[in-house]
């Protein structure tokens, strides 16, 4: 069954703000970071001294040396993955900049949520 075409103006509005929130959620989780360039380093570094002492330990058949190099190796692997600082609470826009737009300007989605967080706070409508 086909879909009116008020329905599909509201379903086409509807994954265009979603899609939006999510780009939102994203950009103010903070999971869009520079990579650590100098952490990356250490890390390669680190993990081939491991890798390295692994090698002698198998070769010289001393197992707490192997042992000890993969520990070396896994450290510097938890080096170069590690993530970024947060960035501070002054690089994300406040809740009141977003809610500060004429209301002409807000989407469908937008005044929902507007409602919704009145209606949480005990606000009227």
């Amino acid at each position: 069954m086909p879909l009116s075409e008020n329905e599909q103006r509201l379903l086409d509005e509807m994954e265009r703000n979603l899609y939006k929130n999510e780009a939102d959620v994203m950009s103010t989780s903070g999971l869009v970071r520079a990579p650590n360039y100098t952490a990356i380093g250490i890390g390669v570094v680190v993990g081939l001294v491991g890798i390295v002492t692994m090698i002698i330990g198998v070769y010289v058949d001393v197992t707490l040396v192997g042992i000890l190099g993969f520990a070396v190796l896994f450290s510097g692997v938890l080096v170069a993955a590690t993530v970024p600082a947060k960035p501070s609470v002054a690089d994300v826009p406040s809740r009141a900049s977003v809610q500060g737009r004429a209301p002409s300007q807000a989407s469908l989605m937008d005044r929902l949520n507007e409602r919704w967080d009145r209606r949480q706070g005990g606000g009227n409508l």
